[in-house]
């Protein structure tokens, strides 16, 4: 269930029925999503950090967190009185991510899935899950949905991304890389339900799971590089 862009680099790691693929190199992670986005991951994470609304002060979870960018970018965003936390499955990446966050006292990472977070009831202001929920053997996701609900304060907000290309061309290597990805892992994204890779990270899919699970409004938004975005809010009222 870990960060990743384009579905190739899900040959970094391995799946496991519970938890969903893994991806444990971050550095290859890293390499990869850059040439994917043509070096403008950094811009595209300024985009969702302000997307996502979060504000100075504010806490945040970033579930699939990966090797810690978005996070880092969050801290940035919420400043000293604000706090965030990464959540990712992978040993490797949460071990990378402390090591190049040291130098940002606001932000921690912590071990874990989408599907059992180990977070208390209504302590986020913003959750954050980017590129991730593909990740998440399908019959988890909605079990996902529900712990990101539940730790969110009311009136809070949750921004699912994944990817969203558009034109003739990204959309041809994002159904070459599935495919290929698919024979390393057996994954869902290349192997599921839907005869078109790109129907497996639309995020546009999740948005009867987000009403069912008690989120008050839900829009679908674009974001460059190649992003689909889910904003959810929780009602400040049951």
């Amino acid at each position: 269930m870990t960060k990743n862009a384009p579905q190739s680099s899900i040959r970094q790691g391995h799946h496991d029925t519970e938890t969903g693929v893994l991806l444990t190199e971050p550095r290859r992670y890293r390499i990869f999503k850059a040439l994917f986005l043509l070096g403008r991951g950094n811009r595209l994470n300024a985009r969702l950090v302000v997307l996502s609304g979060a504000a100075p002060g504010d806490a945040v979870a970033d579930i699939g967190c990966g090797p810690g960018d978005l996070v880092r970018a969050l801290a940035a965003r919420i400043g000293r009185d604000g706090s965030v936390v990464g959540i990712d499955p992978a040993v490797e990446m949460i071990e990378f991510a402390n090591r190049h966050s040291r130098a940002v006292p606001n932000c921690r990472f912590e071990l874990g899935a989408a599907q059992t977070l180990p977070l208390p009831d209504a302590s986020c202001d913003v959750v954050t899950s980017t590129f991730a929920m593909h990740h998440i053997p399908e019959a988890h996701r909605a079990a996902a949905v529900a712990h990101m609900f539940r730790i969110l304060r009311p009136g809070g907000t949750l921004l699912l991304a994944d990817t969203h290309p558009t034109g003739r061309v990204l959309p041809a290597v994002v159904r070459v890389m599935a495919r290929a990805a698919a024979r390393h892992t057996h994954d869902e994204i290349g192997s599921d339900h839907h005869a078109d890779p790109l129907a497996a990270v639309d995020i546009r899919r999740y948005r009867d799971m987000l009403t069912t699970a008690g989120f008050a409004t839900v829009t679908f938004h674009t974001v460059q590089p190649a992003t689909g975005v889910l904003l959810a809010t929780k009602a400040t009222q049951p």
